[in-house]
């Protein structure tokens, strides 16, 4: 869905298998977004009005991903609960770098003062029968990249 300054709503895109990230190119012409249960990333051109266009499989592969971010090199990072990494791979799904954690990896981006530090957002995960838990296991990881981010987030 697009929401627009105006306070109006459309649907810009369908059939996406559990929208999760989502990272715009520094350009602003780019979407790309990760599907969960689709096992990809999917690109989208961004027009000037917002409407999406051009859908395309940015990258494939047997993970899940959740949280993405872009970097200067033009990869994405990418969350993987269930596989406890995070991921660096190019456009076509040709994987950079792997970095595994003893638990699930929701969310992970790329700051800090030279944006550089990938943060990875880890808990242990127990299904979806147990979201909801007085368990704290939740982490906030950090390890330096070989490129710093860009784009939107």
């Amino acid at each position: 869905m697009l929401i627009t300054l105006d306070g109006a709503i459309r649907q810009v895109a369908d059939d996406i298998a559990f929208a999760n990230g989502m990272a715009v190119t520094p350009d602003n012409k780019t979407l790309i977004l990760a599907e969960s249960h689709g096992n990809r990333l999917t690109a989208f051109d961004i027009a000037a009005d917002g409407t999406l266009s051009n859908r395309r499989v940015w990258a494939e592969f047997d993970g899940y991903p959740d949280g993405i971010c872009l970097d200067t090199e033009g990869a994405i990072w990418y969350a993987d609960v269930p596989n406890k990494h995070c991921v660096r791979v190019r456009e076509g799904g040709a994987v950079l770098q792997t970095v595994t954690v003893d638990r699930g990896c929701f969310a992970c981006m790329l700051g800090g003062a030279d944006r550089q530090t990938l943060f990875i957002v880890a808990a242990e995960w127990r299904g979806f029968e147990h979201m909801v838990s007085d368990a704290r296991t939740g982490q906030v990881l950090s390890v330096e990249a070989p490129a710093p981010g860009v784009g939107w987030p």
